[in-house]
């Protein structure tokens, strides 16, 4: 029989939720592929925050309405997407380098794994047969100020993502500086994880039983 998780885990728009709480006004911020675009859906009006895409563009902003796709105005990750007012488009030898410049304040990567010394592999699993992708993921975790990795803590056979050392080919070396899952958030410290906060019905012994590590409190 199987257990039910005693945990209520946090959906994708809740750890977006969480991120964009996180991103201090006025910060530039490249957003990554895949679940990390949900953050611009999450972003305070409040704030003013110019996200950056590496196909060219700086100032996006939420995901538009079906009935309101330009199919001209795309992410990288060929997503559709809106322009803010100022917002600009410019070549990819100027968008590379923004970052490789240190310009960006905040990179936003999704991940296959996380080491506890900061090392991200978020490109290849290393299957034979798998098409490379790292595409700009290389220059913005050694480019921006800060990576922010947003990813599932567990993978689909149930092993942390979380790890002592990456097995995947690796990305960036010791580049990350926070980690967001749908079980908790975590900063990469000299000492390894240390937990900043846990989802609903989590414990610090259960996170670090499921991660196979030894984790602190933030």
């Amino acid at each position: 029989m199987t257990q039910t998780p005693s945990y209520i885990a946090w959906t994708r728009d809740q750890m977006a939720a969480r991120i964009a709480n996180d991103i201090e006004d006025g910060a530039v911020v490249n957003i990554g592929i895949g679940m990390p675009e949900l953050v611009a859906n999450h972003l305070s009006p409040n704030k003013e925050i110019l996200l950056h895409s590496e196909n060219g563009i700086l100032g996006m902003g939420p995901r538009p309405a079906a009935d309101a796709v330009d199919p001209d105005l795309i992410n990288a990750g060929k997503q559709p997407v809106t322009l803010l007012d100022g917002g600009a488009f410019f070549d990819h030898s100027l968008s590379f380098a923004m970052m490789r410049g240190g310009h960006l304040d905040i990179a936003i990567l999704g991940a296959f794994q996380v080491a506890e010394n900061g090392d991200i592999a978020n490109w290849s699993t290393g299957k034979p047969g798998a098409i490379p992708a790292v595409g700009g993921a290389m220059d913005l975790a050694v480019g921006a100020r800060q990576v922010f990795v947003m990813m599932e803590h567990l993978t689909k056979d149930g092993q942390s993502k979380l790890v002592h050392r990456c097995s995947y080919p690796l990305t960036g070396l010791g580049c990350v500086t926070r980690v967001y899952t749908d079980l908790a958030v975590l900063d990469v410290t000299a000492d390894g994880f240390a937990v900043r906060e846990l989802c609903q019905g989590m414990s610090l012994e259960m996170l670090a039983a499921l991660s196979g590590l030894t984790l602190a409190a933030a």
